[in-house]
């Protein structure tokens, strides 16, 4: 057993959806949250960007003593999540896999969507696993960078929400997927806008809701779950606006924050 938090960061908001399903999945279970508000988005930055700003934000969870760290970000899991690992001493998990495989399993047309912001898409990532367990699957991939802004200025389930999405998944549709990645911890936040214009027929695969399920198998399996019969403590931490993160995030996670957030200097770290 190990009562240690887990360590969760994203370039953002984004990954407190996935912070959402693990409280679901591990309420017990203290959580470190770290959002790179200040240097926010990755997905258009450089490789060598995204690694630097990864190794950031590694070195900080791990100062705060974490077990097991989440990329709760689908660029860096994408992107660095081998770089990440060669630097962590302790487990880290990447959302690309757990959500490739859910989406594997969930089709039955072998016809796969994957929409993420660009540095995801152009990774090609999620593609390469997929073909790796399935070679018959064909993939249909889109990068949708509007989409983190939307959901970071609160367009959830707008006219604006609306239309960004039928320009971006209009050819993805046109494809005949059955089953759509949504490859990005903010997406999740547009699910009501994306259902409705992919059809009831298509299945969403939450990446953060599936690196929970994830997360979930490796500490049972790696013996280091927590003992304690108390519910989980949560530390959330930004690298720039405070208020905005609190007033958005309470949203993202159903539940108040105002209070629990704090400033830091990443570039410490």
């Amino acid at each position: 057993m190990d009562n240690r938090s887990i360590g969760v960061f994203d370039s953002g908001l984004g990954g407190l959806t996935a912070v959402k399903e693990i409280m679901r999945e591990l309420p017990k279970e203290s959580i470190v949250y770290f959002g790179d508000t200040g240097r926010v988005p990755y997905g258009s930055r450089s490789r060598e960007t995204i690694i630097k700003y990864s190794r950031n934000d590694v070195n900080f969870l791990l100062k705060n003593d974490v077990k097991v760290i989440v990329v709760a970000c689908g660029t860096v899991s994408s992107v660095a999540l081998s770089q990440i690992k060669e630097i962590s001493p302790v487990p880290v998990i990447g959302v690309v896999e757990a959500a490739s495989n859910a989406a594997i399993r969930a089709t039955k047309n072998n016809k796969i969507g994957i929409i993420g912001t660009s540095g995801t898409i152009n990774s090609g990532a999620y593609e390469r696993l997929i073909k790796d367990k399935n070679a018959e699957i064909e993939t249909f991939s889109k990068a949708c960078p509007l989409f983190v802004p939307l959901v970071e200025n609160g367009h959830f389930d707008t006219m604006v929400a609306e239309l960004v999405t039928e320009e971006y998944l209009a050819s993805i549709k046109e494809n005949g997927v059955d089953t759509l990645i949504l490859g990005c911890t903010h997406y999740p936040l547009l699910k009501n806008t994306i259902a409705r214009f992919m059809g009831a027929d298509v299945t969403l695969i939450d990446a953060g809701a599936e690196v929970a399920k994830e997360l979930k198998r490796v500490l049972i399996n790696g013996n280091i779950c927590t003992d304690t019969a108390e519910a989980g403590k949560y530390s959330y931490f930004v690298s720039d606006n405070v208020d905005g993160f609190e007033t958005l995030g309470g949203i993202f996670l159903e539940q108040t924050i105002c209070g629990k957030v704090e400033k830091i200097d990443i570039e410490k770290y």
